[in-house]
């Protein structure tokens, strides 16, 4: 059967995973009584309940006796180590543009990649049916992204398509009929994506996807490249350099159907295969035949910018939530993590009791953390910290990100003041249409953390943020921080709502009454800048005056609400985020509070010395 292999690449939520939704129904490959779940691909927990692609995963379509293998990518920057392995697998792209906000910094930044490695992208102008769409705009956009992208006269020269992959129709032209549903896009497909070059020589793979089976062990997917394989057929592992890694049998051949994956006898060069077996096989390793000493090349991925300590979690309520809380048990999770994860980078500290974890940014550590507490986890980690690097004159450098904000007209000012404040160049600012304006800058990715919210909250909600690494640049020098201290608990018990009521001049609180708190936890932000240690077990000292006056109901301000990403913004260098499978607490490093008195003023005599 005749092949083509394309990826789906876009920015986050401009509608890749809706539109392989449609591109199946299409096909024919589900039954007419069949249910299937919206957004198919969007198989985990965490990727249906946020609205984004987390993991990259491939299937197949059959059309017209060609049988296309599909790979839906991540959209958004964090996971783009993702997208750079994606890229090695396909012959052609399609690049989703949302035709209202048109192409956004990771749309930019897959552009780069798919151009640089000589594919020849479809542009597809999606949800043309919105109120705000400007189509014809968002091509001269696109062409200008790939002209300063360095595209060559063939790349320019791009097919492109409208329609609405919610409604399910694409079409050649702006006013064409949707009566042919995404037929369009096939034909473009078969027509620009070329069939998949075959190699010479004995069976290679690039691992480039790598997941867990309960049944089948590890389970690596990947192109191959030349030869076939068989179940039952004896290969070996070589890493990027050709060092031998392992050699063993392979168990089983999975080929994409649709949203299956079967068991086949024999798949060729050109297909997109999963193969098991192989214990100690990883991404960017080549599966090939016994013969064959010289690895793949594999696609260099970008570094880290973001580290962060995962640590065993040590305060008075450990043991109390999750099941797995040994340093031994985090620390092969982690590993683990890094093994499928390209872009993550695991080492351990210098001190040996914590974990490094280094990544592209809070989202994607953010959710790694989710992930773990899902399953049963209890871990404390530390604020996210910049990874910065000397140049070869020994200047210090820190990473500096492009930042793109759309935002109402009237709220421009405080954007561009806050953005100000934390060291940011602004480099554009032009209208994007309905009395919003697009607001763009190069800023440290130091004065990023814990921005998302503050943004939130100045725009009444109303600002897009979206952000992706630029360069290396000079230190930028200081950036303030948390302008407000915090409360901390000074006992262990169960919070008071008397005593709460009475401490709320202090400032809001983050818990609620009845909740479990211990010394050293932080249970509100204060109203100064400094911190202070406060009382909530203290209760009503009770007499036998009634009077109405006296026994008035307590009725207290609603708490401050902590999500995951909110309490790694929110917390200094000195403070900790507790995560169990049902709580998120925030606490001090050092939960005694003259520990903390003696290692701050050890601090001061090293800062005059």
């Amino acid at each position: 059967m005749k092949l083509r292999n394309v990826a789906i690449i876009a920015h986050v939520d401009h509608g890749k995973t809706t539109l392989v939704d449609r591109l199946l129904q299409q096909s024919g490959s589900f039954r007419e009584n069949q249910k299937v779940a919206e957004r198919a691909m969007d198989s985990s927990d965490l990727e249906r309940e946020r609205g984004i692609t987390i993991l990259a995963k491939a299937t197949s379509i059959v059309w017209q006796d060609t049988r296309i293998n599909i790979v839906d990518t991540p959209g958004h920057a964090d996971f783009g180590g993702e997208v750079e392995r994606i890229l090695n697998m396909v012959d052609g792209a399609l690049v989703l543009v949302d035709a209202a906000e048109g192409p956004l910094p990771q749309t930019k930044f897959v552009v780069s990649k798919a151009l640089k490695m000589g594919l020849k992208p479809i542009v597809v102008i999606n949800k043309v049916d919105r109120p705000d769409a400007r189509p014809v705009e968002v091509i001269n956009e696109v062409f200008d992204l790939f002209a300063a992208l360095e595209a060559s006269d063939e790349q320019l020269d791009f097919p492109i398509l409208y329609g609405s992959a919610k409604q399910g129709w694409m079409s050649t032209t702006l006013d064409g009929s949707q009566e042919d549903g995404m037929k369009p896009l096939f034909d473009l497909v078969l027509k620009y994506v070329p069939p998949p070059t075959v190699e010479e020589g004995p069976f290679r793979l690039l691992g480039t996807i790598m997941e867990s089976n309960p049944y089948l062990g590890r389970i690596v997917t990947g192109r191959i490249r030349s030869g076939s394989v068989k179940p039952n057929q004896n290969v070996k592992v070589l890493d990027r350099d050709g060092k031998l890694i392992e050699t063993g049998r392979v168990t089983k051949v999975l080929a994409f159907r649709g949203l299956d994956r079967v068991p086949v006898e024999d798949a060729e060069a050109g297909d997109l295969v999963a193969i098991a077996g192989l214990p100690e096989a990883m991404v960017a390793h080549t599966i090939c035949d016994p013969s064959v000493e010289t690895p793949i090349q594999a696609q260099p991925i970008d570094p880290p910018t973001l580290s962060m300590t995962f640590r065993v979690n040590d305060s008075p309520l450990a043991g109390t939530e999750g099941d797995k809380v040994t340093s031994r048990m985090i620390r092969d999770r982690l590993l683990r993590e890094a093994e499928g994860n390209v872009a993550l980078r695991v080492r351990e500290s210098d001190d040996k009791d914590s974990m490094e974890v280094a990544g592209r940014g809070e989202l994607q550590l953010g959710i790694l953390i989710e992930t773990m507490r899902r399953e049963g986890f209890e871990l404390s980690v530390s604020r996210p910290k910049v990874l910065l690097r000397k140049n070869a004159e020994g200047e210090l450098e820190e990473p500096i990100e492009e930042v793109v904000i759309d935002v109402d007209e009237i709220h421009s000012g405080v954007v561009v003041q806050k953005m100000s404040e934390r060291k940011a160049d602004m480099t554009e600012l032009k209208p994007s249409g309905g009395g919003r304006v697009r607001l763009v800058f190069h800023a440290p990715t130091r004065g990023l953390i814990g921005y998302q919210s503050e943004l939130l909250t100045d725009t009444r909600g109303t600002a897009i943020m979206n952000r992706l690494f630029h360069a290396y640049a000079p230190h930028k020098g200081e950036i303030m921080g948390r302008r407000n201290g915090v409360l901390i608990s000074n006992e262990q018990g169960e919070a008071v709502a008397y005593a709460m009521f009475k401490l709320e001049d202090r400032g809001p609180m983050m818990i609620e009454p009845g909740w479990k708190i211990y010394r050293g936890m932080i249970v509100g932000e204060h109203t100064r800048d400094n911190d202070l240690e406060i009382n909530l077990l203290k209760g009503k000292q009770l007499t036998n005056i009634r009077t109405t006056s006296k026994d008035e109901a307590v009725r207290l301000t609603p708490p401050i609400r902590m999500s995951l990403e909110k309490a790694l913004a929110y917390i200094e260098d000195d403070e900790l985020v507790e995560v169990t499978p049902k709580s998120i607490r925030l606490r001090k490093k050092l939960l005694d509070p003259t520990d903390r008195k003696r290692n701050e003023r050890s601090r001061e005599s090293l800062a005059v010395v």
